[in-house]
């Protein structure tokens, strides 16, 4: 009995059929397989005349993949030449969010790039809430980016806040006036639009606002009016009075906004944009590394500390938006299930889908930092997370769909413990006892009414092994229910004279033996196309009818209560030690399905699992 219990132990995944087999079976499957591609490869060479070169023989993948270096992105490239720019010592970096919207994909690399590149030098980075808008802002936004940034495993210097510096902002702005640099400007979107060349630039040539040839002392005035209430929303504006260059013709620097501020309340009826603000507060903190041309001009104008900025390219990801305005669509018909729904790529669900932060990161320094926008496929994503996860998680039992088997000759090993391993490559892992029962579930894929010779698993005759358990079983007989054709009930024997049958499938215990019922979600792509924003109709009508398919009646082995206990999996980054992680942070693999967390929605009596991503992409059983 041990020597099979051992030898059930080294199964493989045939990942064309997602059957575990043993190492021979596997060999023999691919040998079969790689006949047929060599005579399908002939076939096609003889369709041709270039006869010359023979079949190429599939090479072997390796088995694993070494972990990526988290700093490899700051020692070489296009950070490290920023860097080796302006050496200096200590660094000090920003990410400076605007506490108007949860965080998505995109600021993941952000976050990671200036958090990154301030610690790899021994630096610090701040994290500047970038609140000159009350208009959208509001405190869940505050905590929301707060907690992103500690999940993915970073700690703020200092946290600070454009508003801290709303006097000296304004102060400086009057100096702008007064070098003749600024002036209040009055006109209409419309004409504004009109003197940088119309809606794309190209609509006649462009000339500068009238108002620009104010006086100092009228712009003074003016500007003085505007912060005192006299003019409302959209009335003036302070413009920047800059050089002829397109990228910054006469940007603005104030606004009106009737609307009281979160921290300031009704201290003040103008507010910088972020044109004007964003580069003097890196002059303030002292910034160091981070080229805007405005940025620059707006700087030396006033002669203040000139920090260094460099721009990166953006990351975005296709087959899904990222827009603030249309998700909130999405919630606002309830199409999600909130701005944490595990189908978006705002952060927040992102982490409550059980993605690691660890991946994330991991994620970010395989694609590097480059001048260059990065759009990036949601299957490069995926990968990305399931190389990770490979690693990092321990392995257990999921029956997605049960189906009793009652194995009338199994009164021996009724009640016994088998021992299962977290995970077959990290011995590290340990190991669990799970009790063995007479009736045992197996998922309704798993078994067919008539034996086929293609179908390698349970049916009438067929013989199929259970992981881990010493001898395999054979069906004899099923019942099914009258009304709804469903097979209820397999009846079966263990096949003691098959040694090693050709597949194993996995198995659960009933719920007296410490089997715990769960409610699995398994999330797919919430659009149908790649190019959501661009699809007929509109993104809402781009929706994927089958992006949560739920399973209400799973079950799930005993070993997921120590998983739970030991959580988080893996420890890293923002969930660095014991018991700091939120229910995302308990992950594991569920043998031949794919990676599961559990959902914010469990409590201690209701298990619910997210599917995180499948075990290999497009994954097909035969």
């Amino acid at each position: 009995m041990a020597d099979l219990v051992e030898s059930t132990a080294k199964l493989q995944l045939d990942e064309e059929t997602g059957e575990m087999v043993s190492k021979a079976e596997l060999k023999k499957r691919q040998k079969k397989r790689e006949k047929a591609k060599a005579k399908e490869a002939a076939r096609s060479e003889a369709k041709t005349e270039d006869k010359a070169k023979p079949a190429a023989k599939p090479s072997k993948a390796t088995t694993e993949e070494p972990a990526i270096d988290p700093n490899s992105m700051f020692k070489t490239g296009f950070l490290d030449d920023v860097f080796k720019i302006r050496t200096m010592k200590p660094v000090f970096t920003r990410f400076p969010p605007e506490p108007n919207g949860f965080l998505h994909i995109g600021h993941a690399k952000a976050i990671t790039v200036n958090f990154g590149f301030a610690r790899y030098h021994g630096g610090e980075c701040y994290l500047r809430y970038d609140d000159t808008n009350p208009e959208a802002e509001e405190q869940v936004y505050f905590d929301a980016i707060l907690e992103m940034v500690e999940w993915l495993g970073f700690k703020p210097y200092k946290i600070t806040y454009s508003s801290d510096n709303f006097q000296k902002l304004y102060d400086l702005a009057e100096k702008l006036i007064g070098l003749e640099k600024a002036y209040v400007c009055q006109c209409s979107d419309t004409e504004i639009k009109l003197q940088r060349g119309g809606e794309k630039g190209t609509a006649g040539p462009r000339y500068r606002c009238k108002h620009a040839e104010q006086p100092v002392e009228e712009n003074l005035q003016k500007f003085r009016d505007m912060k005192d209430g006299k003019y409302k929303p959209q009335e003036a504006f302070l413009r920047m009075k800059q050089d002829g260059n397109p990228q910054m013709w006469d940007l603005a620097a104030y606004r009106v906004l009737d609307k009281p501020h979160y921290r300031t309340g009704d201290a003040w009826k103008i507010y910088p944009t972020y044109d004007f603000t964003h580069c003097l507060c890196d002059s303030f903190e002292g910034i160091v590394i981070q080229s805007r041309v405005s940025y620059e001009w707006l700087n030396k104008t006033l002669g203040v500390y000139e920090p260094m900025q460099r721009e990166y390219g953006r990351l975005s990801i296709t087959g899904t938006i990222l827009s603030k305005r249309k998700i909130l669509k999405l919630v606002e018909e309830k199409i999600v299930r909130g701005w944490n729904d595990p189908r978006l790529y705002t952060l927040i669900g992102i982490k409550r889908r059980g993605v690691p932060p660890g991946a994330i990161l991991e994620f970010v320094n395989e694609l590097g930092v480059t001048t260059a926008n990065s759009v990036i496929e949601i299957k490069r994503f995926d990968q990305a997370i399931r190389k990770y996860l490979e690693r990092t998680v321990p392995r257990l039992m999921l029956i997605l769909d049960p189906i009793p088997v009652v194995i009338e000759d199994a009164d021996d090993l009724d009640g016994k413990a088998i021992s299962l391993p977290f995970s077959p490559k990290e011995p590290k892992m340990g190991s669990h006892d799970v009790k063995f029962t007479k009736t045992v579930y197996i998922d309704r894929s798993d078994f067919r009414e008539e034996a086929d010779p293609a179908f390698f698993r349970l049916a009438p005759g067929k013989t199929v092994g259970l992981l881990q358990v010493p001898y395999p079983i054979k069906a004899t007989s099923f019942t099914k229910d009258d009304v709804t054709g469903k097979v209820t009930e397999i009846r079966a024997v263990f096949d003691k004279e098959t040694k090693k049958p050709k597949a194993y499938i996995q198995w659960v215990s009933t719920e007296e033996a410490g089997t715990r019922k769960a409610e699995v979600r398994i999330y797919n792509s919430l659009f149908k196309s790649d190019n959501p924003n661009d699809a007929p109709g509109g993104f809402l009508n781009d929706i994927n009818p089958e992006s949560e398919v739920i399973y209400p009646d799973a079950l799930i082995e005993s070993g997921f209560n120590e998983v739970r206990k030991r959580a988080p999996w893996p420890e890293a980054a923002g969930e660095s030690e014991l018991g700091k992680g939120g229910p995302e942070s308990v992950r594991f693999q569920a043998m031949r399905i794919a990676y599961f967390a559990l959902d914010s929605d469990s409590t201690d009596d209701r298990i619910v699992l997210n599917r995180i991503v499948a075990l290999k992409e497009d994954v097909g059983k035969s």
